[in-house]
This record gives C-alpha cells, sequence and structure tokens, in this order.
C-alpha cells in the first residue's frame, strides 16, 4: 500500500477502504509519512469530503492512536461534555457539579485557551492549589469517590490528531466537517465516557457562525458517536455574545459559583441547565424534562455547590475561594468601557470581546503565552440592554497598565449601539440526538 494511491484515490472523489485509512493514521503517527503528503491528503478531503463510513473509521484509528481512557468501571455512568469553544462559556464548572450529585461520574480531559476562546484548565488553576494533572489511578479514584475528576490533556492521547491539527491549521483545511469531527469525537472516544454532550457553538464568537452550518456538524458527529457504541447528544447553543457577565478565569469560577449557589440566573444558567439536563438525561435514561426539574433542583437546594466544593478540594485547590470568593485576587487596572451614545446594544462580536481579555492578559495570543489568572472583563451590559451616553458597558480586568489604549480600542469596537431594540435570538437553537 502506498500513500500515493490513497491521496490520488481521495483526490478523484473515491471512498477509502478502512484499511487504507488506518494505514495512513498509523504511517504519519510513527513517522513513515510525511507533512507534504498529509497536507494533500488533508486538502483531498477538504474539496472532496467524506463518507459517514470514511469519517467513522478515521475518528477510531485517530482515538487509537495513543493512549486511551477506560472507564468501564463507571458502567452507564459515565458521562463527559465538549464545548466547541466560547467566550465566556464556563458551563464545565457547573454542569460538572450538577450532573455529579446527581450520581452522574463526570471524568473530564479538557484543553487550555488559545487566542478568543477560554480554556477549563486555566479557569480551575486560578483556584490556589488546584490541581490539573492527576496519575491515571488518582483520575479514576477521584472521579470514583467525589464524581468529579478535571484535568487537562494527557500527552499522549489522540497524537495523531495532535499532529494532524498542526497540519490542517497551515494548510487551510480546519473548515472541513469530516476533519472536525473526526477531531473532537477521537479524543472523546479516547477518554472513554459512555455517555457524551457536545455544545456546538453558534455565532460572531464560535467556529460555526450559522445554525444550518453547526446542525451540520453536530448531526455528523452523533452518527459518529452512536457508529462507535456512544450515546451521544449535541445542544446548538448561541454564541454572538459572551455566555454570562465574566470573561477571564478566577471572574469566570467566580460567576460559576453564583449560579450554584442560586444568585445568579440569565443566559449563563439557562445554557448550564440545559446541558447539565441532557447529560442527566442521557445517563439515567430519562426524558430531557424529567432530568430538567432534578437538575434545578439540584441547584436550589445546594447540592450541587457543595458538589463543587468537594471535587475543589479532592484536586487540592483551596476551598475556602469558592465559600468567600472576595478572597480571590484584584487586577491591579480596573478600566472602565463607556457608551458612546443613547440607544440599545444591538449586538457584541463575541470574538472580539475575547480578544479583548487576551490583550488584557487572560488569555494567550500562542501557546507559550502566560495567563494572569485575574485579568478579564466584567460586563455590565449585554445585547438588548438599553444603554444612555456615558453609561458603563463593561470593567476591563488587568495587571498591565500599557496594554489599556488597545483593549479599549477593540471591545469598543465590538459593541454596537443602534437606536432600535433588536429582535431577540434563540438561545438554545435546537438538540440533536
Amino acid at each position: 500500500m502506498r500513500m500515493y494511491d490513497i491521496i490520488k484515490k481521495k483526490r478523484d472523489g473515491n471512498a477509502l477502504s478502512e484499511s487504507e485509512i488506518a494505514f495512513f493514521v498509523d504511517g504519519y503517527t510513527n513517522g513513515d509519512i510525511a507533512d507534504y503528503q498529509a497536507a494533500a491528503f488533508c486538502m483531498a478531503v477538504y474539496f472532496q469530503g467524506m463518507t459517514e463510513k470514511e469519517t467513522a473509521a478515521l475518528t477510531k484509528c485517530m482515538a487509537e492512536s495513543g493512549d486511551t481512557i477506560d472507564l468501564s468501571c463507571f458502567g452507564e455512568l459515565s458521562i463527559d461534555k465538549h464545548s466547541t469553544g466560547g467566550v465566556g462559556d464556563k458551563t464545565s464548572l457547573i454542569v460538572a457539579p450538577v450532573v455529579a450529585s446527581l450520581g452522574g461520574k463526570v471524568a473530564k480531559i479538557s484543553g487550555r485557551g488559545l487566542g478568543h476562546t477560554g480554556g477549563t484548565v486555566d479557569k480551575i488553576e486560578s483556584v490556589p492549589g488546584m490541581k490539573s494533572m492527576l496519575s491515571p489511578e488518582e483520575f479514576i479514584s477521584q472521579t470514583k469517590s467525589v464524581g468529579i475528576a478535571l484535568i487537562g490533556q494527557t500527552g499522549n492521547l489522540t497524537p495523531a490528531d495532535k499532529k494532524l491539527y498542526a497540519i490542517r491549521d497551515v494548510t487551510a483545511t480546519v473548515d472541513s466537517i469530516p476533519l472536525i469531527t473526526s477531531s473532537i469525537m477521537s479524543k472523546k472516544l479516547a477518554a472513554g465516557s459512555k455517555n457524551i454532550v457536545l455544545d456546538v457553538k453558534v455565532g460572531s464568537g464560535a467556529f460555526m457562525k450559522t445554525p444550518e452550518e453547526a446542525s451540520l456538524l453536530a448531526e455528523n458527529m452523533v452518527k459518529i458517536g452512536k457508529s462507535c457504541q456512544r450515546r451521544v447528544s449535541a445542544v446548538l447553543t448561541n454564541m454572538d455574545a459572551p455566555l454570562g457577565n465574566a470573561v477571564g478565569n478566577s471572574l469566570e469560577v467566580i460567576e460559576a459559583v453564583q449560579i450554584l449557589r442560586g444568585e445568579k440566573k440569565g443566559d449563563l444558567f439557562e445554557v448550564s441547565m440545559t446541558l447539565a439536563a441532557e447529560m442527566t438525561a442521557l445517563f439515567k435514561n430519562i426524558t430531557h424534562d424529567e432530568a430538567r426539574t432534578l437538575v434545578e433542583k439540584a441547584v436550589s437546594s445546594k447540592m450541587a455547590y457543595e458538589k463543587m466544593k468537594q471535587w475543589i478540594k479532592a484536586q487540592g485547590g483551596d476551598v475556602r475561594y469558592i465559600e468567600e470568593t472576595s478572597l480571590f485576587e484584584k487586577a491591579s487596572h480596573v478600566i472602565p468601557v463607556y457608551s458612546p451614545k443613547d440607544g440599545f446594544i444591538s449586538s457584541m462580536d463575541a470574538e472580539k470581546i475575547g480578544n479583548t481579555a487576551a490583550i488584557l492578559g487572560a488569555g494567550r495570543i500562542s501557546k507559550e503565552d502566560k495567563i494572569d489568572h485575574f485579568a478579564g472583563i466584567i460586563l455590565n451590559k449585554k445585547t438588548g440592554e438599553k444603554v444612555k451616553t456615558g453609561d458603563v458597558l463593561a470593567y476591563l480586568y488587568t495587571n498591565d497598565e500599557n496594554c489599556e489604549n488597545e483593549a479599549v480600542s477593540l471591545f469598543s469596537s465590538a459593541v454596537t449601539v443602534e437606536s432600535k431594540k433588536p429582535e431577540k435570538k434563540e438561545l438554545i437553537y435546537r438538540i440533536i440526538r
């Protein structure tokens, strides 16, 4: 078998066999296939697509290219959630305690932030003492005893995906539905959970800009999960504006605590409850409505809040910061951004707001950048709200006194104020099961 023939076959629009796909994944992972041939393969897939069977084979081979986690000891109770990336998206910090308090086993491997999107691992590391890495034995043991273990990505989980994504990133082949599907689902399969809920973001702050694009991706991922003997649901959620009012690591932890204490409602609460209900419906095998009743009761009774404290303590974090969030360090500079005129906020560019947070120090422009856990943004006003000239739209938090002009300019360009109140957009577009 030759890589040349596989590239030619896909270039001409023909379906590849499972053995041909396995030959490519194995060869590229171990270095026998060159980057230029992998790039040609990705471009051929970009233009010719893949069948459902091909995508499933690619996903399975990538999932098995490195280490895998065995969660079979939890039976039907293992449950995971994956977000396609958003701004202000701290739902994992909320849904994991909710679902674990109801008996689910949330053994979750999360990523770090890059560019305009935040990473759950960076958020939990803003709690003093919190460990983001556990040994495989500790990971399973903590999940068994507490119901939650959330760590960063391990070194040898889906190495094929790491190599292939790096090639896609520099060859303009990232936005291919089969390649996105196999990338996301291979990591979820390797992580071992029986049940998976996908939070597919839609809008200005998301990779998928329209509900139609997001639906196509979500349907593909659900089908692949099913073909690999997983129960998968996809929830399409709005990311035209940041989720909640906080953007930035410790600021988002504080907001997550407020939700679990029952102190806040709004868009973050609604998306979190929808995701938690879908997760609970999967592992308990009940309807979404039945699960929604359970998850809301877990919050109102403070059961989920107590589970969060138990999780933080078990993973080495100082639980005092959860009980008294004022203990979190404050950034040295707080910069208000004012409304330039009267009217209504007609739109907020979530990607620009995420990039503003990165400039302030809350995110990374490159993988090597160091995170400032106390930098970020508190939104004082959001889309649809009425504002007057001089009203504070947001407070920017930073320890870098040199970034003020750039950050204020970028944030201001992200917010549009018009005389007419905008039509309210859906927060949850649809659920695909």
